[in-house]
């Protein structure tokens, strides 16, 4: 492996992920629009802007590695983002709706962090220091846009517990996570 070779393989994967923030510019204030929870659209909105920033942060990447900013389409992120514009056709307007958003955006903030450490590690390996400043900020703000989304979910869910308007599994199934339920279900009985 040598330093070319990483070289064109770490500009592949920051034109990947170039495109990918663009899609995401473009997807954030539909979802933000569709949120009933104001603190759902509030997050959504916030990392909306946040993403701007990061397609800027991209440029500045391209810049230290002396390649022209365009991007390479995206197939991955296109796919996630298709998938959280189904529920909003699928879903009627409430919780399950906002827990199924909150399951959509997860899944693409798991996929930025997972490229964004990848791409870092190359820079890493080329000794591209700057670049790697520039992806570790980002990293970090997927890392914490993930954790208000769990955040924002687990109001949600503690919102439908009080109303008893549905039930533990139709929160759980509509957030396309099982890890949820148990935890609420060992909480109700720590509470007997």
């Amino acid at each position: 492996m040598n330093q070319e070779n990483l070289q064109e393989l770490i500009v592949e994967q920051i034109r990947d992920l170039y495109d990918a923030e663009k899609q995401i510019v473009r997807a954030l204030p539909k979802l933000a629009k569709a949120a009933e929870s104001r603190e759902l659209a509030a997050a959504l909105q916030s990392h909306l802007e946040e993403t701007q920033t990061q397609v800027s942060r991209l440029e500045e990447v391209f810049q230290n590695l002396r390649v022209a900013a365009k991007g390479k389409p995206c197939k991955g992120m296109r796919g996630l983002l298709e998938e959280g514009s189904e529920i909003l056709q699928k879903e009627d307007k409430g919780a399950l709706r906002d827990l199924a958003i909150i399951a959509a955006c997860q899944k693409v903030e798991h996929y930025e962090m997972s490229a964004y450490g990848t791409t870092r590690t190359l820079a890493e390996h080329l000794e591209k220091q700057d670049v790697v400043d520039l992806l570790e900020q980002t990293e970090a703000e997927e890392k914490n846009a993930d954790e208000k989304l769990t955040e924002v979910a687990t109001s949600l869910y503690e919102t439908a517990d009080e109303s008893g308007d549905q039930s533990e599994e139709e929160v759980a199934m509509a957030a396309g996570s099982s890890r949820r339920a148990p935890v609420k279900s060992a909480r109700r009985k720590a509470a007997r």
